[in-house]
């Protein structure tokens, strides 16, 4: 039953706006030759300017030309609106122009005296003026711009519909989408060799809007002075004023619609009838709504016919509103249809989304951490994770991909995962209702509550009331919200796991970016002399080793001048390093400050050199025992350097540099490997510990260039 009356709403619409169209015509032609009463004659220029702002609404929301295809015949039905009222107005003022400014209607006198005044010189100037603005500078640009613009598609047809048999051949699209290809290009040869003639009507109307001025001027002084025996100031005070209110109240649609061509273009072949293509296009509700803010403008003015403009905006907006409502309805209606069809195949219907999840970072939050994201996903984690998202993406140089935040029944209340992929990277639990307090060095007042870890830095930590945070921040305590935890141990699995958060869909990303400045770069590298895949390895490795890829230009550059062909994507990846490893340096330490080294003893690395020759292409293979001890050791150096405030880096031999860092990271994560190489020669360099053989430590604070 509600389909039924649904459907028959529609058919009175479609009724509607099939008759609305040659009705409106006929009123065109009956108001050129009836007279028309000055009241009557308020309502059509009002309406003439609701439709000129309404078409130049419609042309700026338009995203393409092809978008708004009827203009050229809307702008006829506008011109010809717009002549039809200047043929009435006409007759009145030369008819009734004796009897006062009033004689053709509010609107016209309004107007005249609004740009005249008490200066009829002054009021005739200004009228030239907008003239020569819709004239010179729009109509004729806009002639000008359809005219080469018509040339050039033109020229380009052929290749265009070369190119779409090329990929029909290659089997790229279909016979379908060739087809549709082909239709664009023609109704766009259409348009754009239609777009110079359109213009002429913009024009012509111009012209003729200073002819009728000048015909009411001049036949109303004559027969004001010779029918009528009035003085020459007398006529001409009261058909100047008629004149030029009569030109500025066509002249002002007819500017609307200048601007309107310039933007849009004329009316190409469609599949759609005349009257169904402007129901559809002009009822946008972006459209009238601003329209009938415009209309309710001018009705506010002073002098103005108040109640007329007032009653047209509130017209303007019931039609947008209306339109809302259409458009919205129709939405519905096809909603409804689409899940009436599939409503039986989907109950017994399991989705892929069900089983799988392709999201490359994920946070899983238990039942008690929900309150951190609300509805709307616009609670303070949602805001802490975009925040760290965004401050990652920039110290690497690529778009991390978003993270997504779903609860998950299976864990605890307070607890939380974060995942890279499918794999469970982080996991701890955070307290909603609480706070985490972090001791510093001077704290010495022991806080009551829940004794962790820091899931970030593995600190000594403790969860207390809210209500005790002045006092552990007293005490020298660094307090942490919640969300603020999850935040941070998000951002150090982002850094540490960002060589397997990028790929070939990233890097092409990054390409593109650079290809904007640097065109032949790209064009030059990319896939000439590196396939997208092996640069894509390469920046995993660097991004691995925490060197970040912001200067890609620099990578793109440095892979131009160097032979790949023999190359593995781990020695393309050493032979960049040193060129990008101050990104790295600058991150680790301050320009001021020296840069903090543990290194190996030469006993030591001419050990670790000698086992490396022996094993040749298999890997470093050194003693169980000696591997424990020197990591042992150096773990200690690492740990004692960092409680003193500093982010040491190990520096050893470019030779066995990359074996060692793949050994070191293993065991201690945080600890950058350099090699001597990769030092730049202007940055300070303090030894804070040597690793001996012997397992001892010799510490050396000399400072080193």
């Amino acid at each position: 039953m509600e389909l039924t009356e649904k459907k028959e709403k529609l058919s009175i619409s479609n009724i509607l706006s099939t008759v609305s169209l040659p009705l409106g015509i006929l009123i065109l032609m009956t108001m050129m030759i009836i007279p028309l009463p000055p009241s009557l004659l308020d309502v059509f220029f009002t309406t003439n300017i609701l439709v000129s702002l309404i078409i130049l609404m419609v042309a700026l929301q338009t995203f393409r030309p092809l978008d708004f295809s009827s203009f050229p015949t809307v702008l006829l039905f506008a011109t010809v609106l717009r002549l039809g009222l200047n043929v009435a107005s006409t007759r009145i003022v030369l008819s009734k122009g004796h009897t006062g400014t009033d004689a053709a209607g509010n609107v016209i006198e309004a107007f005249g005296n609004f740009v005249i005044g008490n200066d009829y010189v002054v009021g005739i100037f200004v009228f030239a003026i907008l003239i020569i603005i819709n004239l010179v500078v729009i109509t004729k640009g806009a002639g000008r711009v359809s005219e080469v613009s018509a040339r050039f598609t033109l020229d380009a047809m052929p290749g265009k519909q070369m190119a779409i048999d090329a990929d029909l051949g290659a089997g790229v699209i279909s016979s379908e989408e060739a087809k549709e290809k082909r239709e664009n290009i023609e109704k766009e040869a259409d348009f754009y060799g239609a777009m110079d003639g359109a213009s002429k009507f913009v024009k012509g109307d111009a012209i003729a809007a200073i002819l009728i001025l000048i015909i009411n001027v001049v036949g109303g002084l004559i027969i004001g002075t010779t029918q009528y025996d009035m003085s020459f100031t007398g006529a001409s005070q009261n058909y100047v004023i008629l004149s030029v209110g009569d030109g500025l109240v066509a002249q002002i649609p007819s500017l609307l619609l200048a601007m309107a061509t310039a933007v849009i273009v004329t009316r190409i072949s469609s599949n759609y009838d005349l009257s169904e293509q402007i129901s559809n296009e002009v009822g946008m509700p972006k459209a009238w709504l601003p329209a009938a803010g415009v209309i309710l403008l001018i009705g506010f003015i002073p002098g103005m016919p108040n109640l007329l403009f007032v009653f047209f905006g509130l017209l303007a907006a019931a039609a947008g509103f209306y339109f809302f409502k259409k458009e919205k309805r129709k939405a519905d209606n096809q909603n409804n249809v689409t899940d009436l069809e599939n409503e039986a195949e989907e109950q017994d219907k399991i989705e892929l989304q069900e089983v799988t999840d392709n999201s490359a970072v994920s946070i899983q939050l238990g039942y008690g951490l929900i309150k951190l994201v609300d509805q709307d996903n616009t609670g303070p984690l949602v805001s802490r994770v975009t925040g760290v998202r965004r401050q990652v993406s920039k110290e690497l140089g690529f778009i991390l991909p978003s993270v997504r935040i779903t609860d998950d029944l299976s864990l605890g209340a307070n607890e939380y995962t974060i995942k890279i992929g499918q794999t469970i990277i982080g996991q701890n639990q955070v307290f909603p209702d609480k706070l985490l307090a972090i001791p510093g060095d001077e704290s010495d007042v022991k806080l009551s509550g829940i004794d962790v870890k820091d899931p970030s830095f593995n600190m000594d930590a403790t969860w207390i009331e809210k209500f005790h945070r002045d006092k552990a921040e007293n005490s020298g305590y660094m307090i942490v919200t919640p969300e603020a935890v999850i935040a941070t141990h998000l951002n150090q699995i982002l850094s540490k796991h960002a060589g397997d958060l990028i790929g070939q869909d990233e890097v092409q990303e990054l390409l593109d970016n650079l290809q904007k400045t640097s065109p032949k770069l790209v064009d030059t590298v990319i896939p000439k002399i590196i396939p997208l895949n092996q640069l894509t390895g390469v920046l995993k490795i660097l991004l691995t080793e925490a060197v970040p890829i912001k200067d890609l230009k620099r990578v793109l550059e440095l892979l131009s001048n160097i032979n790949v062909t023999n190359m593995s994507v781990s020695d393309i990846a050493e032979t960049l390093r040193p060129a990008l490893i101050g990104l790295l340096i600058q991150k680790i330490c301050p320009l001021n400050k020296p840069l903090s080294v543990i290194t190996l003893s030469p006993e030591m690395e001419q050990i670790i050199i000698n086992a490396l020759k022996d094993q040749n292409s298999n890997g470093l293979m050194l003693d169980p025992t000696f591997t424990q001890n020197m990591i042992k050791a150096i773990a200690q150096s690492y740990e004692k350097s960092n409680s003193e405030g500093n982010n040491p880096i190990f520096l050893t031999s470019p030779v066995i540099r990359r074996e060692l860092s793949n050994l070191i990271r293993n065991n201690i994560e945080d600890l950058n490997v350099l090699s001597f190489t990769e030092l730049p020669e202007n940055r300070k360099v303090q030894v804070v510990a040597t690793i001996e053989n012997s397992n001892n430590k010799k510490i050396n604070n000399e400072e080193k260039k």
